[in-house]
C-alpha cells in the first residue's frame, strides 16, 4: 500500500524473517535504477524514462481486493504471474534469470541462492513433519480413545488415516532433493492432512 510518500510491503507471514524478502526487493530496485541512472548519464530525459517505464508497466498497478479471487484473476490476466505455493516461491530463488540477477548486482552467487533455497525447503519440510507427527499423536491419543470409550466413530478409517499419514512422512526423507521434499510436504499439509483433518472434525 501506499502510505503518503511511501510504499509498505506486507507480505512477509508472521513468522517469516523480513531479511530475505528485502534482499530480493531492494536488489530488484537497485538494478532498475542503475539501468534508468545509465540511460539519464547517457544523455535521455529522466522524464522520457520514467514515462515509457510507466507505461510498459502500468499493468502491475493494482488499488483493488487482493483477496478476492475474480480480481486475482484480472490480474492474471493482464499478464501479471501468480505464484500459489511457498515451495514454488522459494524454488524460484535458483531460476537462471534470478541467479544471474543477483550475481550482476553482487548480492549473491548462484551457489548462494541455491544454499538459501535448500534451507528454506529443508525448513519446510521439517515444520510439515513436525505437524503430521502431532496429527498422528492426536488421533492415536485424543480421537481414537474417544471413539472406543464411547463405542461409536469410524476406528478402522481414523486408523487408516494415521497409516496414511505415516506412509507419506515416510516418503519425504528419501527425496532427492529439498526441493522434492517440500513438495512432498507441501501435498500433506495442504491435501491429506486437510482430508484427514475432515474425517477427525466429523468424528468430533
Amino acid at each position: 500500500p501506499y502510505g503518503g510518500g511511501r510504499f509498505e510491503f506486507r507480505a512477509v507471514g508472521s513468522s517469516q524473517n523480513v531479511s530475505m524478502v528485502n534482499t530480493v526487493l531492494n536488489t530488484i530496485t537497485a538494478e532498475k535504477f542503475a539501468q534508468i541512472s545509465d540511460r539519464v548519464e547517457k544523455g535521455e530525459k529522466a522524464s522520457d524514462v520514467a514515462r515509457e517505464l510507466l507505461n510498459k508497466h502500468w499493468k502491475v498497478i493494482f488499488n483493488g481486493d487482493n483477496y478476492c479471487e475474480d480480481a486475482q484473476k484480472e490480474l492474471t490476466d493482464r499478464g501479471l504471474w501468480r505464484i500459489d505455493s511457498g515451495v514454488e516461491a522459494i524454488h524460484r530463488l535458483t531460476a537462471d534469470k534470478n541467479t544471474q540477477l543477483f550475481e550482476k548486482m553482487k548480492v549473491m552467487s548462484a551457489a548462494e541462492c541455491q544454499s538459501r533455497s535448500d534451507v528454506l525447503h529443508d525448513h519446510y519440510a521439517g515444520t510439515v513433519e513436525m505437524e503430521a507427527l502431532v496429527m498422528i499423536d492426536m488421533i492415536q491419543q485424543h480421537i481414537s480413545p474417544s471413539c472406543k470409550k464411547a463405542g461409536e466413530g469410524p476406528i478402522d478409517e481414523l486408523k487408516a488415516c494415521v497409516a496414511t499419514l505415516k506412509s507419506a512422512l515416510a516418503e519425504i526423507p528419501g527425496a532427492d532433493s529439498s526441493y522434492d521434499k517440500a513438495k512432498l510436504a507441501r501435498a500433506l499439509r495442504l491435501e491429506t492432512m486437510i482430508d484427514i483433518r475432515k474425517v477427525c472434525d466429523d468424528t468430533e
